[in-house]
C-alpha cells in the first residue's frame, strides 16, 4: 500500500496492518535464513511499509495529525 492508501485508514486498522506487515517480515527473515527467499527486494518493500504504519501511528499518537485525515486538509 501507499502512504495515501494509509492515511485514509483509521488506527485500528493501521495498527492491524501493522501486526501484519511485521509477521510477513518475520516470515521473509527466516525465508532468507533457511535460503528459500525468492525475492529478496520484499524485505526492503515490507520494512518500509512498517516504517510508514509506525510514522503515521506516531503521529497521531503525538497530535500531529489525525489518522484519516488526507493532507489536502491541512493545507
Amino acid at each position: 500500500m501507499s502512504m495515501n492508501e494509509y492515511r485514509n485508514l483509521p488506527q485500528a486498522e493501521l495498527e492491524q496492518h501493522l501486526q501484519d506487515v511485521e509477521v510477513e517480515l518475520t516470515n521473509l527473515k527466516f525465508q532468507q535464513a533457511t535460503h528459500q527467499l525468492q525475492n529478496p527486494l520484499r524485505i526492503r518493500e515490507v520494512r518500509r511499509n512498517v516504517a510508514r504504519l509506525k510514522t503515521l501511528l506516531h503521529q497521531e499518537a503525538k497530535g500531529i495529525r489525525q489518522v484519516g485525515e488526507s493532507s489536502d486538509e491541512q493545507a
